[in-house]
């Protein structure tokens, strides 16, 4: 894997740039570790949205365990923590769902803070305020710096209780053309090439836009 930094500061913090390959890592993380967090009894579309988070998080540590993961050793799964958008601020301003840490460029730089970010969210296709709240309070907070402020590649998860990855996604583009920010609509992945992973590109206002790749994830059938 390539080191994933430019030389370049963002508000006295490294600015990282995962490399599509350390992007990669990280959706087949989420997907390996969704195929054992969905066998769990208490992972089903009535549970909410921290106790499925909580057991992808134990399943994505399991699938860096596994003897093919040739990335396992080069990534750690942290725990969901309270972050600061500024590293400058005394009362941190929000909480992250599932950091994830390169273990290379810790050893390296010495970079404490998460090199990169899962937001996750409960998601369908047919319920337009899920969908609008997968933006605001997800997407949204990728692209005001809210989350990997410092970051050119953020991530989220989509829990989706009804219908299938494109209805998600159609409706989720709603919502962003209804705001006029249709350059931002989803598309399928240019890096995992599978009905569940798609990718967007969100415009920021003092650094280089956002790139962020969509996991969506469905329960297993009863």
């Amino acid at each position: 894997m390539k080191l994933p930094f430019d030389v370049t500061t963002t508000a006295g913090r490294r600015f990282i740039n995962l490399a599509p390959d350390i992007a990669t890592a990280v959706l087949r993380t989420v997907e390996v570790g969704w195929e054992f967090a969905s066998q769990s009894r208490d992972v089903n579309v009535e549970a909410g949205e921290v106790e499925i988070t909580e057991r992808l998080r134990d399943g994505m540590r399991r699938a860096l365990g596994l003897k093919g993961m040739r990335w396992g050793k080069k990534m750690a799964v942290l725990p969901g923590t309270e972050s600061r958008s500024r590293p400058d601020m005394l009362v941190p301003d929000g909480r992250t769902d599932i950091p994830i840490l390169s273990i290379e460029i810790f050893l390296r730089f010495g970079e404490h803070d998460p090199h990169a970010i899962i937001e996750c969210k409960r998601v369908a296709g047919n319920n337009a305020h899920l969908c609008r709240e997968y933006v605001v309070e997800g997407i949204d907070r990728f692209r005001s710096g809210k989350y990997s402020g410092n970051h050119s590649t953020g991530f989220m998860v989509g829990y989706l209780l009804a219908g299938n990855e494109q209805m998600a996604a159609t409706r989720i583009n709603k919502v962003l053309t209804g705001r006029s920010r249709c350059r931002e609509n989803l598309k399928p992945s240019d890096l995992v090439h599978e009905p569940w992973a798609w990718g967007s590109s969100h415009p920021r206002e003092e650094v280089s836009p956002i790139d962020l790749h969509h996991a969506f994830l469905s329960f297993a059938q009863a």
